[in-house]
């Protein structure tokens, strides 16, 4: 499986922003659709925001839809979540998936590619 890098998790009041990383290791996503996830401990992981290859498609989770954004630097061959108004039910572990494919949207298990994750902290 090839590797994915997140960075940008942190601990942040309601209401707050942060943006995620995913860069890649050792290969070009330029062909590959991104999806952001979250998983709980002992959870499955919930599927946040998806785009593809292109940028041109994308895909928010209802719960995400008009605060967290996704989009992509092909030049810096990295995908980022912007996410705003942040609220305590978005905490989690969020990781990052990669599926090659000029068709594809949102990876699905098993990901071409996935990143560790990294850990988002909203509270007062």
């Amino acid at each position: 499986q090839l590797q994915l890098v997140e960075s940008g998790g942190d601990s942040v009041q309601p209401g707050g922003s942060l943006r995620l990383s995913c860069a890649a290791s050792g290969f070009s996503l330029h062909e590959y659709a991104i999806g952001w996830f979250r998983q709980a401990p002992g959870k499955d992981a919930e599927k946040v925001a998806c785009i593809s290859s292109t940028g041109l498609t994308t895909y928010y989770a209802d719960s995400v839809k008009g605060r967290f954004t996704i989009f992509r630097d092909h030049a810096k061959n990295t995908g980022y979540l912007q996410m705003n108004n942040l609220k305590p039910e978005d905490t989690y572990v969020y990781f990052c998936a990669a599926e090659l494919g000029p068709y594809a949207l949102c990876p699905a298990y098993p990901y071409h590619a996935r990143g560790q994750g990294t850990q988002v902290t909203v509270s007062s």
